[in-house]
């Protein structure tokens, strides 16, 4: 079977993880908190550095798929920069239409780890795409599929999606947390998206439903292929005939919850991309989400070409007319 060319669009950034027991988390009417009082000085077990990013961790599943792999994005001229191109390199992602800059900063991110997985994450965000748009062009967007998350612009993510389709790739859009503000200028764009990746807080933002199935077949009015996530309660895709259910692969101690969706949504693309079908890819998925949070970040553990798998419960309904 024949590999695709996959372009991925969207972010990168350093990582650094602080774990200890200082983080254990302290629950109040449902709500668990990391309480760190002002003033102390607070010593943790263990401290890891890894980079991240929702377009960087696509990329990375991508790639270890053994699917060519072109990741477009904005990086500093400093040393979470650095560290994060030389982590694509070694992943054997394309890097020739990375932009590195002294005038841009890359987006870091301090993650407090708690024991049970769950984690609290600061965020800097580092320069937008949209502070150099010529770095999407009718030259860098060529190749089977586009990958788009995290672009911090509406406008620019039209013009993406308008490029990538003049050049008859095919598009997956994960929308992330900026895509998300913008709910209708997102929704605008279903109309020339062929995969649709969201979790099921998110797809209740655009339809009604009240499980993630209702919501997917709403979904597949507007997009071909429609992927819900819910977590440890499993996913549905469905692509407007047949609805597809998937509940967890394993049982697993959770290390790190950091990255499981993308890792998610990335091995559901990966396997579609290559022409496997619905049922393979989400075994594929769930796996791959699986294996990543057995360890801290959110690429240690993404899945490498020919890894074993096993079967796993599909459940498939036709959807009625």
């Amino acid at each position: 079977m024949n590999k695709p060319l996959i372009v991925c669009v969207g972010s990168a950034a350093q990582d650094v993880f602080l774990m200890g027991k200082v983080f254990t988390p302290e629950c109040e009417a449902g709500i668990c908190y990391e309480h760190l009082k002002l003033g102390d000085k607070l010593s943790v077990e263990k401290m890891v550095y890894a980079s991240g990013g929702n377009a960087m961790n696509a990329a990375v599943t991508f790639a270890r798929q053994g699917i060519e792999t072109s990741f477009i994005s904005i990086l500093g001229d400093d040393p979470a920069g650095h560290a994060v191109l030389h982590e694509l390199d070694n992943e054997s992602v394309g890097t020739r239409h990375v932009i590195v800059d002294k005038k841009y900063t890359t987006s870091y991110s301090v993650i407090l780890l708690a024991p049970n997985g769950e984690r609290t994450i600061l965020n800097y965000h580092g320069e937008r795409l949209s502070s150099c748009p010529d770095i999407v062009s009718d030259k860098t967007l060529r190749g089977d599929w586009l990958y788009i998350s995290s672009v911090g612009s509406m406008e620019l993510l039209r013009r993406i999606v308008k490029i990538a389709k003049a050049n008859g790739m095919k598009v997956a859009f994960n929308p992330a947390s900026y895509e998300m503000k913008h709910t209708q200028a997102s929704a605008n764009l279903f109309s020339s998206i062929d995969l649709l990746a969201l979790n099921k807080e998110e797809a209740s933002q655009f339809v009604s439903g009240d499980s993630s199935e209702e919501l997917a077949i709403q979904l597949s009015d507007s997009v071909p292929l429609v992927l819900v996530s819910d977590g440890p309660k499993g996913s549905v895709a469905t692509d407007g005939m047949t609805t597809y259910s998937a509940g967890i692969y394993d049982n697993v101690a959770v290390i790190d919850r950091t990255g499981a969706g993308d890792a998610f949504t990335s091995g559901f693309i990966a396997k579609i991309a290559s022409g496997e079908g619905i049922e393979e890819s989400l075994i594929f998925a769930s796996a791959n989400s699986t294996s990543v949070v057995q360890k801290v970040g959110a690429k240690a553990g993404i899945l490498h070409e020919n890894a074993r798998l096993h079967d796993m419960k599909i459940k498939t309904r036709k959807i009625a007319n």
